[in-house]
């Protein structure tokens, strides 16, 4: 099927206080008249959806358009929040956002919808904190946990995008019909504290899963990727045998389709399910499809794995933390408060790594971070050995060797750019 061609509509909005300039703000409007696409051809949904980008108009410009601002050398932090909540007009909502981000040295990933926020992004100390403060001052938004963690002195992010998007996160088949606005149909927050008790009832002297105390079964889900499991986990915890959450299907199978799922055959009403991620709000989401799946006792990670480091430092888990952000990776002393007052450079202090294998050769892997396959066209997120990445030239399998869109190996904690720039050289 060939997709109608996109639509481009833009219009002016007048905003007021704009430091740079006393122009107004230009906004673009992308409409693709019956499907979406992340990249040519790959079908994403049936349902239109609205994609704001802005660009401020003054002399003060980079070579992108945007505004200059000093990107390195300040106290830069990422910052992590999310709430569902209801917000009856998306599109204003966004439109107030911009307004007050206009002025703020800010990039990353916004979402808003009508089940609320979810937001990843970096800047300098003071910016990303205004917006925070900012934020709060709104009654919906005033009790919001918010994670930080220190940037290493840049921006963590390309760019600031400010989106209303169907989904706050991608799973399949959208969650806007699921009951994310009724927090009885959420599995039940444990704080930090409570949540440690929990695993130190579950596991045993070896780390593995055992009958709590009490006699209740009990189950530990990790409710993320597998490679964010790779380079960190909770004692414990079962690898996830998928690479996208969208795909996450833990107690929807039966035992031919997924012998492996460890939610089959439990018993819905006396099983305690643990579930944890980053932050959250992956937990949220899915707690509440198990919850419409019959699971009774569901408990999640208040603020995720970020905010239980911040609070409970590194007892049960082993490794570092996994980020969407340029950092990759991050050691649990990273959530630490010292080192969010600091800033600047993320702690370097040590860190168990003696379960990580790379993943052409199964050996030790020292260093916890992931690396993408040179192979253009395969781009496969992988940890390696030093010696596989010589061996290979950067890629994660023989045949990639031989593809014929390869990219120049890099070592150490390099990273490559956007495919298009390999794509259009």
């Amino acid at each position: 099927m060939r997709a109608s061609p996109a639509l481009s509509v833009s219009i002016t909005i007048p905003l007021h206080n704009n430091r740079f300039s006393s122009e107004p703000l230009r906004f673009k409007q992308h409409v693709s008249n019956s499907h979406i696409f992340s990249r040519p051809v790959r079908l994403l949904s049936k349902q239109p959806i609205t994609q704001w980008t802005f660009s401020c108009k003054c002399r003060n410009r980079g070579r992108n358009g945007h505004a200059k601002f000093e990107d390195e050398g300040e106290d830069f932090i990422v910052v992590n929040f999310y709430r569902f909540v209801s917000i009856q007009d998306p599109a204003a909502e966004i439109e107030k956002h911009l307004s007050f981000l206009q002025d703020l040295n800010i990039r990353g990933r916004i979402y808003l919808n009508e089940q609320g926020i979810n937001a990843q992004y970096s800047g300098p100390s003071k910016d990303a904190l205004a917006y925070v403060e900012w934020l709060k001052e709104d009654e919906r938004f005033s009790d919001i946990l918010v994670q930080m963690s220190p940037a290493n002195g840049r921006h963590a992010f390309p760019k600031l995008k400010l989106q209303n998007k169907p989904s706050l996160v991608q799973y399949e088949g959208g969650i806007s019909h699921l009951p994310l606005l009724d927090p009885p149909m959420r599995a039940k927050p444990l704080e930090p504290s409570e949540w440690k008790e929990k695993l130190k009832d579950l596991t045993d002297d070896d780390g593995e899963a055992s009958p709590s105390d009490s006699g209740r079964s009990c189950i530990l889900l990790d409710v993320r990727n597998g490679y964010e499991w790779d380079v960190g986990h909770f004692r414990g915890a079962r690898r996830p045998e998928v690479d996208c959450f969208r795909n996450t299907s833990f107690g929807l199978s039966d035992e031919e389709e997924a012998p492996s799922d460890p939610l089959i055959n439990v018993d819905k009403e006396k099983t305690d399910i643990l579930m944890y991620c980053t932050g959250g709000i992956r937990c949220d989401v899915y707690s509440t499809v198990l919850r419409q799946r019959g699971f009774k006792n569901l408990y999640t990670l208040k603020g995720g794995v970020s905010h239980y480091l911040e609070e409970e430092g590194t007892s049960e888990w082993v490794g570092n933390l996994f980020v969407f952000d340029s950092r990759l990776s991050l050691p649990p002393a990273a959530y630490s408060n010292n080192a969010v007052d600091e800033a600047k450079i993320i702690p370097q202090t040590p860190v168990d790594t003696s379960f990580a294998r790379c993943y052409i050769c199964d050996s030790l892997v020292h260093e916890l971070r992931h690396r993408n396959c040179a192979n253009l066209d395969c781009n496969l997120l992988f940890l390696c050995c030093a010696e596989c990445v010589v061996d290979l030239k950067g890629c994660c399998c023989s045949d990639c060797t031989t593809a014929p869109r390869l990219r120049p190996v890099l070592h150490g904690v390099k990273r490559y750019e956007k495919w298009h720039v390999y794509r259009d050289s």
